[in-house]
């Protein structure tokens, strides 16, 4: 068995062991003037801070809520002018479009009631100057046609009367003729 030492009490509690009653009671005075002092002047200045800072951190939640709803919102707003500008540039569009066909119908029409008068008008032109062309025809056949029914019949048809009477006969037999498919009579 090993000897029990005996070992006095002030090295068995150790240094921070009160040797005397009075420094205990100061101890515990001046721990109780600490308590006091946190109590009235730390303890506040803490709760207050941390008021201050929730405060803070709520302040700031709700701002960012603010501004994330005035975004939304603005997002929202932005959105609409740009389908309304998509339905404004689709209907410049379609109303383009339209003009555009409406446009071009009435050029067809002014380039078909041009083209009409040009043919009238050729037209025309083409049946005066065919009566033009007949007119002179027949007085020159008429004439030729004088002049060889005298060398033929070997009087003179000088008489208008009787020359006319001749040269429309002629005619007559000519038109009464049947036209060949190249032009030429038979």
């Amino acid at each position: 068995m090993v000897p029990i030492m005996w070992v006095p009490l002030e090295s068995a509690l150790g240094p921070l062991w009160p040797h005397h009653p009075s420094e205990a009671i100061v101890g515990v005075v001046l721990i109780l003037i600490i308590t006091a002092v946190f109590a009235k002047k730390v303890v506040p200045a803490f709760e207050t801070m941390y008021a201050e800072r929730s405060e803070a951190i709520q302040g700031g939640l709700e701002r960012a809520e603010r501004a994330q709803a005035e975004a939304e919102a603005a997002r929202q707003q932005y959105d609409a002018q740009l389908a309304a500008a998509r339905d404004e540039a689709a209907g410049i569009r379609e109303e383009a479009k339209n003009q555009g066909a409406q446009i071009l119908a009435e050029m067809r029409d002014q380039a078909t009631a041009e083209s009409n008068r040009i043919v009238e008008t050729a037209q025309t032109k083409i049946a005066a100057e065919r009566q033009q062309a007949m007119q002179s025809l027949i007085s020159e056949v008429g004439g030729l046609a004088t002049a060889l029914a005298g060398r033929i019949v070997g009087e003179s048809l000088t008489d208008d009367q009787r020359a006319r009477a001749t040269v429309d006969r002629f005619l007559a037999d000519l038109e009464s003729q049947p036209v060949r498919s190249g032009g030429q009579q038979a």
